[in-house]
């Protein structure tokens, strides 16, 4: 068995496309925050890999004892890797369809946006220095609320760690998916402006992808938050990596 799952090139596609598919059905199912599809997904292949890692006969030759199980997951999931940045532009469609509102709120819009994108910058900072972290952690966490493509960018040009980056990206965008609407109740966030400023900026594509199950207006905004906010960071990135501890 583990043999065949090493060998089929299909697998590495397969497992990701079919444990988020399960997480779709068992959010519908459910009816959770808890149960958002990609949490699902990425706990459920992180559990598969680290069992099928433990089998008997998945390295089949010299070769491939040097490539782990992991190793070839990525290299078997780089088309849907590629797909992220086209993905991100297609959050464009919601911003046309809700342009006129939009344009509207558009000044405290990207107000909100720009105290939020500084504060996330100036939080990791301080947590930085607080922790004694080395510039190269400090790098990889700076972008973490922005998207993936963008944050991989940035961390690896400033001598970064790409893979850390990108981990912290997506675990920032799952507690943002799964904790901001009860935050918004907390502090009384009712406008969907309001919200989706906040999930864009903070939690981007996984934070957007909650928050267009609010409301159309809310996912609207959330598209334009992430972004500026992406485009608020890459400008302020080069600032902020002045103040890393050395």
């Amino acid at each position: 068995m583990a043999e065949l799952l090493a060998k089929v090139s299909l697998f590495p596609l397969a497992l990701t496309l079919g444990t988020f598919l399960f997480g779709v059905w068992l959010q519908k199912k459910v009816k959770s925050p808890l149960c958002n599809p990609i949490l699902v997904s990425v706990i459920l292949v992180a559990g598969i890999l680290l069992a099928l890692e433990k089998l008997p006969g998945l390295s089949l030759d010299s070769t491939e004892a040097q490539t782990g199980l992991l190793d070839r997951y990525l290299d078997g999931t780089q088309g849907i890797t590629w797909l992220l940045t086209p993905a991100t532009v297609c959050l464009a469609l919601p911003l046309y369809e809700q342009l006129k509102i939009l344009r509207k709120n558009l000044p405290a819009i990207l107000a909100g946006v720009l105290a939020g994108t500084v504060t996330s910058l100036v939080v990791v900072l301080g947590m930085c220095h607080l922790m004694g972290t080395d510039r190269t952690i400090s790098v990889s966490l700076l972008p973490k609320s922005i998207t993936t493509a963008m944050g991989i960018v940035l961390s690896g040009e400033n001598g970064g760690i790409e893979a850390l980056t990108t981990t912290v990206i997506i675990v920032t965008g799952i507690i943002g998916a799964l904790t901001g609407s009860i935050l918004c109740k907390i502090f009384r966030f009712r406008s969907p402006i309001v919200q989706g400023v906040a999930f864009g900026t903070a939690s981007h594509v996984v934070g957007t992808s909650r928050a267009n199950e609010l409301s159309v207006l809310t996912g609207a905004v959330s598209s334009l938050s992430l972004a500026v906010s992406g485009i608020f960071t890459a400008i302020l990135f080069p600032i902020a990596c002045k103040f890393l501890p050395v």
